[in-house]
């Protein structure tokens, strides 16, 4: 296992900050030698997604199918998945399961129930401000099929959805979906599922197919395609953010149990071989035990090929002289999740600036998180931390102004405003203005 101990906050910030934005990174050889394949002349990612995109938008539910072949090999008979389909796969989920994952739904619901925005009217006696917030009338959910099934990124995104009151919540996700899939689409309740994944599966989200209802804003993480499709997209509808390979900092001292630091970097590096786990630590000592442990721990993982090309790819141990370097390269990574497993960990929270979520103490793991906490695991990744928030309810609602004044208001205001409207050489503003100031013409 290659996994490099660095010393050094300014070596540690030159490894973690290099090709740091998700859709700027070059593209591997492989990656564009088998698009030419596909489409018989040399593209760029982005030229083949524009091309899927316009194919969709003039060929519709046609054009689903055929890209479906073309990256799933799987002939789709029904692009939506019918509501037996969905009670079957309940049905033979485990109880277990379905008991986990209805426990996750009430977690997650609770939560978010906690900060659903409200409408407000403020009367003053003659006239009134205030806003009114709506939920959106339909939104699509992006969930990943990859390698494995994740049953609980669709509960993390429909639920909020569902909360914010958002009538008809939509999922797509690759086909030969998996039937836990379908299971936790039952216990979010949600509207409707498609089998559908990729460029193709945004695309019909946005412009709408025969079989796809289009929606207002699309949502959820997924993969290169899926990401550049949304920003293509953005403009005919929402969409919550632009999401890389997911990725966890832990800052430690010599507290920190070499152990527990170990199988957390091993988590993380297990979703995906871009994922990044890094560790930052104050103690030389406890960087070398969690070698040792992730050297013990690893053989016995289901997917330890995907963590070593993970942890020797993106993976690193960073030794910083004390806390407040530690803090500051943090903040300067913006990761996706930032864990803090020191003393006094809660007096460092305030501390944390760009943070898609904060893990505070040793028993908040990350991977707790990703499952049964609460708070929606679909964060901001690629240092979007800096400018961006968890998904959450206020995602699945706009707010509309409302305004209104009194006669007596209008003329008050008036004159002011008609002199800043001249100002800007907006002369008909000014008219329109001045018409109900009393004593206009």
């Amino acid at each position: 296992m290659n996994l490099p101990i660095i010393i050094g906050a300014q070596a540690g910030r030159e490894k973690l900050l290099k090709n740091r934005s998700y859709t700027e990174k070059e593209y591997p050889p492989s990656l564009l030698a088998g698009l030419q394949k596909t489409f018989g002349e040399p593209l760029t990612p982005e030229q083949a997604v524009a091309r899927i995109i316009a194919d969709i938008r003039t060929r519709s539910d046609v054009a689903v199918r055929d890209w479906t072949r073309t990256f799933d090999r799987v002939e789709l008979a029904n692009i939506r998945v019918t509501q037996d389909e969905i009670d079957a796969a309940y049905a033979e989920t485990p109880i277990a399961v379905r008991e986990a994952m209805e426990l996750a739904a009430a977690r997650i619901r609770a939560f978010h129930e906690k900060h659903k925005p409200k409408s407000w009217l403020e009367w003053n006696g003659e006239g009134a401000l205030g806003q009114r917030i709506i939920p959106l009338a339909r939104v699509g959910i992006y969930v990943p099929g990859g390698v494995a099934p994740l049953p609980s990124s669709l509960l993390m995104s429909a639920i909020p959805a569902l909360v914010a009151g958002v009538r008809e919540v939509a999922v797509a996700t690759p086909p030969k979906i998996a039937p836990v899939i379908l299971a936790a689409a039952k216990v979010a309740g949600v509207s409707r599922v498609y089998s559908m994944g990729g460029a193709q599966a945004i695309a019909a989200f946005a412009f709408g197919t025969e079989s796809v209802a289009g929606v207002d804003k699309i949502l959820g993480a997924g993969g290169l395609f899926t990401t550049l499709a949304k920003r293509q997209v953005f403009g005919a509808v929402g969409i919550d953010g632009l999401y890389g390979p997911t990725e966890t900092m832990l800052i430690a001292d010599d507290s920190a149990n070499p152990a527990w630091v170990a199988s957390d970097l091993l988590a993380q590096a297990e979703h995906d071989i871009l994922a990044s786990s890094i560790l930052v630590t104050t103690s030389p000592s406890l960087a070398n035990q969690v070698i040792a442990e992730i050297e013990k721990q690893l053989g016995s993982l289901a997917r330890r090929d995907i963590i070593e090309k993970s942890l020797a790819g993106q993976g690193a141990i960073i030794v910083v002289e004390n806390l407040d370097e530690a803090m500051a390269l943090g903040n300067a990574f913006a990761p996706e999740h930032m864990c803090l497993l020191i003393r006094d960990a809660w007096n460092w929270v305030g501390k944390v600036e760009n943070a898609g979520g904060v893990f505070v103490g040793e028993w908040t793991n990350e991977a707790l998180g990703d499952y049964v906490i609460g708070p929606s695991h679909v964060m901001p990744t690629a240092g979007t931390a800096r400018f961006s928030s968890p998904l959450n309810v206020n995602d699945f609602v706009k707010i509309t102004s409302v305004f209104s004044v009194s006669a007596r208001e209008a003329n008050e205001l008036g004159e002011r405003a008609a002199i800043l409207a001249e100002t800007e050489g907006l002369t008909g503003h000014a008219s329109a203005i001045r018409k109900r100031v009393a004593g206009g013409e």
